[in-house]
């Protein structure tokens, strides 16, 4: 099965007063197509940076990154854009839904974006997916924090993305919620044959993907997908 996602050596390193604070040390893996990773660790461990630089969303310092063959590093800012649009999808903690549109015309953005003519039909299926037909025509300001993480969802499947980034997608959700988007994001992952890069303190979230990779002080500390077999700690 091919590599929709490869980290070789990745490190990050940020200006804090007189020092460098090295947030990411030498970070190695990869993520077979249509598979799942969870990346768990203490706050300041380096999570999110190493979510947002895998996805293409910050600069890397040293190392490299590639998606779907797309090596991040050797691309300009325009050209890395593209490959999100085209390969990418995302799904956060505070939703990031735009607040002026429905949610309709929130899952129709990536798809107008990419030039599909079929935008509206695709964005209505994908909302009827999610459970929302009947409130398409809703703003967030309109919906529950849940509904408005399945808009989120919808969106973030609706531009057909090889590689999904979700930074603790039910991290701003009441436990039975999150347990609701926890099943939809991976019947989706399953249905799409989607690849899922999760980052989460939930370790039993973690454990419902099929790699784990454990962050500690900016270095791997424990990963399935470096020795196959999860070290011990």
């Amino acid at each position: 099965m091919s590599q929709i996602l490869e980290v070789h050596k990745l490190s990050k390193t940020y200006q804090s007063g007189e020092k460098n604070l090295t947030v990411l040390d030498q970070i190695s893996f990869s993520l077979e197509a249509g598979k799942s990773l969870a990346i768990v660790g203490p706050s300041g461990s380096g999570k999110t940076t190493l979510l947002g630089l895998c996805a293409g969303l910050d600069r890397i310092d040293t190392g490299s990154v590639s998606i779907a063959g797309h090596a991040l590093d050797q691309l300009s800012e325009d050209q890395k854009a593209q490959v999100r649009n085209e390969n990418v999808g995302f799904v956060f903690q505070n939703f990031q839904l735009i607040p002026t549109l429905t949610a309709l015309e929130n899952v129709m953005i990536p798809l107008e974006l990419l030039g599909d003519k079929n935008a509206l039909q695709e964005a209505t299926a994908l909302l009827d997916q999610v459970g929302l037909a009947d409130r398409k025509n809703h703003y967030p300001s309109q919906l529950s924090g849940g509904e408005q993480q399945r808009v989120a969802l919808a969106r973030a499947f609706s531009n057909r993305p090889k590689i999904l980034f979700a930074d603790e997608p039910t991290g701003n959700l009441d436990e039975e919620t999150g347990a609701k988007i926890e099943k939809l994001l991976f019947d989706l992952n399953r249905d799409k044959g989607t690849a899922l890069v999760l980052v989460t303190h939930d370790i039993e979230l973690a454990h419902k993907t099929d790699h784990l990779i454990r962050l500690k002080g900016g270095k791997v500390f424990e990963s399935d997908l470096l020795s196959q077999t999860h070290a011990q700690s």
